[in-house]
């Protein structure tokens, strides 16, 4: 699939949340959707579902998982809630398995479930695991649908490790400092993750969270854990572009999906070739469907960018310091465009790509970004005339400390947020 036609054909990125009552379910939503407003939900046929009149006999039907959950401020994402499942009834595990097999045999890629997160809390009243845990596991098979656990509420277990800390004879200070750490190292020998490992099905990865309900949570573990379970390309480049909470994870994907398709292919790389190549990197990022990336852009981007490297720079210079270049300011034109969002900013008749083009030239990371590539790229070219005289692998492996090496390059010249 082009990556272009992605977010058109696809459309919305799909997920089951699964998890007990008071799992704080809702408030990671939130905070995946950078929103502390409510959601919007809508019935099978489509209808959206009033809340204010919803009455205690059609309560039930709010909870019906079929409802489709969204946030206004990122609708890209589409929710269906299991509510009930943690009493662990076989009515409702019937309904939860049936609804992930009917997703599953759906032929349009876009009623397909993408994704399923499942909500354990940690806090001192449910931190055992329950029947519908074991049950889930040990009987639900979800094909190729990724399971993901989320310890909520993780913080909980810093008060345990405060204590014994504490009796250990450690200042309060010095308790309160070490807690989150010695929670983590705790929980990694615990019984929680041994049980999920042991499972008949076990999940295709785990995160904790902590302080979700704080202003300043962050979710960008479960964004970076849930890409990287997901084994077809399109879906993985889908669930990164419309998340808009981990930017980096945009421009590390952006880079390590990119630049290794055009270190043999540099000399042949012409001017439309490094228009593609800027078009391939913005389709890594949230903000293209709702600001089209012109063809003016396109150009104006290479033009300044290719402008700042010396006559002399190799063909693989200037299409690292392109992308490097490139993908910082598609970084930078997301923050200039959600802050333009938030505050309903529409005088503005600068595009964000341009007025993120013009901060970065006129910044010193410009030259930085140069001076980083040239001497990066040096190396790597010395590596590779040495390496292949020796194995295959050793390439292989060279590339790999490219690729690595410029993402450094990049994520250390961001430009100020806005």
């Amino acid at each position: 699939m082009d990556p272009s036609e992605i977010r058109e054909k696809i459309g919305r990125f799909r997920i089951l949340v699964i998890g007990r009552a008071n799992a704080g379910k809702t408030t990671i939503l939130q905070r995946v959707c950078k929103t502390r407003d409510n959601p919007e939900i809508y019935n099978s046929a489509g209808k959206k579902v009033d809340l204010a009149v919803l009455t205690p006999s059609r309560e039930r039907g709010l909870h019906d998982i079929e409802n489709e959950t969204v946030f206004r401020s990122n609708p890209g994402f589409v929710f269906h809630d299991s509510r009930g499942f943690e009493a662990g009834g076989e009515s409702e595990f019937i309904k939860v398995k049936a609804f992930i097999t009917d997703r599953s045999k759906e032929t349009k890629i876009t009623n397909q479930l993408h994704a399923i997160w499942y909500c354990i809390p940690m806090d001192e009243a449910s931190r055992s695991f329950t029947a519908s845990e074991d049950k889930f596991f040990s009987q639900c098979d979800t094909g190729s649908i990724p399971v993901i656990v989320l310890f909520t509420k993780f913080d909980a277990l810093y008060g345990v490790a405060y204590s014994e800390l504490k009796k250990e004879g450690k200042s309060r200070k010095d308790a309160k400092e070490l807690a989150p750490k010695r929670a983590e190292e705790t929980f990694r020998d615990g019984p929680q993750l041994k049980l999920i490992n042991g499972v008949q099905r076990p999940p295709k990865g785990h995160v904790c969270l902590p302080n979700m309900n704080k202003d300043n949570a962050d979710c960008g573990a479960l964004i970076e854990r849930t890409a990287g379970t997901l084994d077809d390309e399109a879906l993985k480049q889908l669930f990164v572009s419309t998340q808009q909470t981990n930017l980096e994870i945009c421009m590390k994907y952006a880079i390590e999906r990119t630049l290794p398709e055009h270190l043999d292919s540099a000399e042949k790389t012409t001017s439309e070739g490094h228009q593609k190549i800027i078009r391939t990197l913005a389709d890594w990022f949230p903000h293209i469907s709702a600001e089209t990336l012109q063809h003016d852009h396109l150009v104006e981007i290479q033009s300044k960018v290719l402008s700042v490297p010396s006559n002399e720079s190799s063909p693989l210079e200037i299409i690292v310091q392109l992308i490097s270049s490139v993908v910082i300011i598609l970084e930078h034109s997301f923050y200039i465009f959600d802050k333009r969002r938030y505050l309903q900013d529409e005088q503005g008749s600068d595009s964000s790509f341009h007025v993120a083009l013009e901060q970065y030239m006129a910044s010193p990371h410009a030259a930085a970004v140069e001076k980083g590539v040239n001497a990066t790229v040096h190396a790597y070219e010395k590596a590779v005339a040495t390496a292949a005289k020796e194995k295959e692998y050793l390439c292989r492996q060279v590339k790999e400390e490219l690729v690595n090496a410029v993402l450094e390059i990049t994520l250390n010249h961001r430009l100020t947020r806005p």
